[in-house]
């Protein structure tokens, strides 16, 4: 029989706490041990004897402490039962005695189990209530939860997929693919198939070896095969979790969708490359003509020529300059356009009209290509508003890119219609046709290379990118379609059929226009090359013509000369055109001269500056020799 001392030693030095209450609602602790002494900071005289609920007290300041009312119904089952009641991790506040001397009610969490102790007679003697701390057990679970919620917060939040990796990277445990990727719960040992393009996942596998090696961040930008079948792009970026002894437990990684931005650098790179592309024509292009001009010029220096050499070597040199003329033009007509900073003349105007000045400007090249041009309008007016200029330079634009890209001896046909309250015209070919991602960009800029690799049309592919701007500030649509290589191409432009009423604009009588032979003309430029050769074109029109390279000097001369039109460069020494130009406008004997600019910039400001400086025309170099019959015949003349 084992001796009283011995249960009285295990109960003391228990290491869990541990006291015996009695029966009653009061709870008298009757013992308690060193365990819960230890674990509540009292004493056995503050206990022992006293109802365990005045020792340990609700706190009337928390309404959240029903510790004191879940352990008396649990006592009160163990007496009413007679078994053993648990209860796991109760929240019991005890008071305790803070820095200050005052009581206070700290947090505690304890686990408890009631258990009945029985007497000879069968009567409860008394009740076992062991208890164990968890304080720290609960606020740390407390504190895992609240790091799950965050982090499920977290990756809720992100529109990044989320994914977890077995060590070695064979299983992927989870993976959320925010409608991006697909969904995965369960471990799958198949993921690259799933996930990676076959052709990507030698490098996906290089990239997680040396990741797994070094136990670094893996980092990767790659491709990924999207939710809805297609192919994105994808930067992912996954960390190692190491375990006490430093290994990989776990990869937990984030993958951002990239695809948009990996589009736009390839549609940079795409423009780049055009670019350059169209620098390398560009240069091409306007070295072209040097090499004939600089022959011709040589040629001209040589004694002895007779007049029909010259005739022709000056017909070389103005065919090449006319080229690269027009090369600058369509430059800078894009520059304007595509920048929005080109103000239409806008007037009614009937498509027909237009239709037979575009076909008058492409027949000399389609001539000289031997094929055959088929024009089909109807009988009726086709009314729109326009600026009739800009719309020849569509529709000539549109015949002279169809006879370039069809082969000699081809068919080109231009078809205009009135359809659904617009004005449309076809411009359709039988020549080399285009590939459906030349389709796509016909329109951009810098977009011609492929549609011909010999080069021997010439241009600069800017002509289609022209055109679609000039039709848009139209208010209208242009679209072009092929069949593909070989198969010729179609271009059609649609513009706003004009109301009903309006009467289309007469055109202007050139015959009207003022006569400009006679005119004293005074020329000012720095170049003497420049204005030696000007002059003497206006001196074999019938002009009188005076040359000045110095604008001092030429001002000077202009006082005592007076002359009706003075053409001037803007690029002059010591004084600009602009300068000299509102000088002229400021004496007397030039204050109503006719001037006119000329010079090498052709952009809108500088046109705007030159008219705030008193110009009445501006011309750009080199000179179109129409252009500037045209500007003197609004010369004044002697009457």
């Amino acid at each position: 029989m084992l001796s009283p001392a011995l249960f009285e030693a295990v109960f003391t030095h228990s290491p869990s706490g541990h006291y015996l209450l009695s029966p009653t609602p009061e709870a008298t602790i009757l013992a308690v041990n060193d365990a819960f002494l230890q674990a509540s900071g009292r004493t056995r005289e503050e206990l022992v004897g006293v109802s365990l609920f005045v020792a340990f007290p609700r706190n009337p300041d928390d309404p959240a402490d029903t510790g004191e009312t879940d352990l008396r119904r649990s006592l009160a089952r163990v007496v009413a039962t007679g078994r053993p009641d648990l209860l796991p991790a109760q929240r019991y506040p005890i008071p305790v005695v803070l820095p200050n001397g005052e009581t206070g009610f700290e947090e505690r969490f304890w686990s408890a189990v009631s258990t009945p102790i029985f007497g000879a007679d069968g009567g409860i003697l008394c009740i076992s209530h062991m208890t164990n701390d968890v304080t720290e057990q609960v606020r740390s679970e407390a504190a895992l939860r609240e790091s799950e919620a965050r982090y499920r917060a977290l990756t809720n939040a992100t529109a990044d997929v989320v994914y977890r990796m077995s060590p070695d990277w064979i299983h992927l445990r989870q993976l959320d693919g925010r409608g991006y990727l697909k969904d995965t719960a369960d471990a799958s040992r198949y993921w690259v198939d799933d996930y990676i393009p076959p052709e990507d996942q030698a490098r996906i596998h290089e990239a997680i070896a040396a990741a797994i090696r070094t136990k670094s961040t893996f980092e990767l930008e790659h491709r990924v095969l999207r939710l809805d079948g297609s192919v994105g792009w994808t930067y992912s970026r996954a960390v190692p979790m190491l375990d006490a002894r430093g290994e990989i437990e776990e990869w937990i990684g984030a993958a951002s969708d990239i695809t948009e931005r990996k589009l736009a650098e390839e549609k940079l790179r795409e423009s780049d490359r055009r670019k350059d592309e169209f620098l390398a024509m560009l240069a091409h292009e306007l070295r072209n003509p040097l090499a004939p001009i600089g022959a011709a010029a040589a040629l001209l220096q040589r004694a002895r020529l007779d007049e029909g050499l010259v005739r022709k070597t000056s017909e070389i040199i103005g065919r090449q300059v006319a080229h690269m003329t027009e090369l600058i033009d369509d430059l800078l007509d894009v520059s304007r356009v595509t920048r929005g900073q080109v103000e239409l003349d806008e007037a009614a105007l009937d498509m027909r009209d237009i239709v037979a000045d575009a076909v008058e400007q492409a027949m000399p090249l389609v001539r000289a290509r031997h094929q055959q041009l088929d024009v089909d309008v109807p009988a009726q007016s086709m009314p729109v508003m326009g600026d009739a200029k800009r719309l020849v330079q569509v529709l000539a634009n549109l015949l002279n890119n169809a006879a370039k890209y069809t082969q000699e001896g081809g068919r080109l046909r231009l078809a205009a219609r009135v359809r659904d309250n617009e004005v449309a015209v076809d411009v359709v070919d039988n020549g080399i046709g285009m590939a459906p991602e030349l389709v796509a960009r016909a329109f951009d800029l810098f977009a011609q290379a492929e549609r011909t690799s010999d080069r021997a049309s010439g241009g600069l592919g800017l002509g289609l990118a022209l055109v679609r701007s000039l039709v848009e500030l139209h208010g209208g649509a242009v679209s072009c379609e092929s069949a593909g290589p070989g198969q010729g191409s179609r271009f059609t432009v649609s513009l706003p059929l004009l109301a009903a009423g309006a009467a289309p604009a007469v055109p202007r009588d050139e015959a009207q226009a003022a006569q400009e032979r006679g005119l004293s003309i005074m020329v000012v430029d720095d170049n003497v090359d420049a204005a030696e050769t000007l002059g003497l074109l206006l001196e074999v029109s019938g002009h009188r013509v005076s040359i000045e390279h110095d604008p001092l000097r030429a001002l000077e001369r202009s006082r005592s000369e007076a002359p009706q039109v003075c053409l001037l460069d803007i690029g002059l020494p010591g004084m600009d055109g602009y300068e000299l130009a509102r000088r002229l406008r400021a004496q007397p004997a030039t204050a109503h001269a006719f001037l006119v600019a000329i010079t090498g910039y052709g952009q809108d400001s500088d046109r705007r500056l030159a008219a705030e400086a008193g110009f009445d025309r501006h011309l750009v170099k080199p000179i179109d020799l129409e252009s500037l019959r045209d500007a003197l015949a609004g010369a004044s003349r002697p009457t």
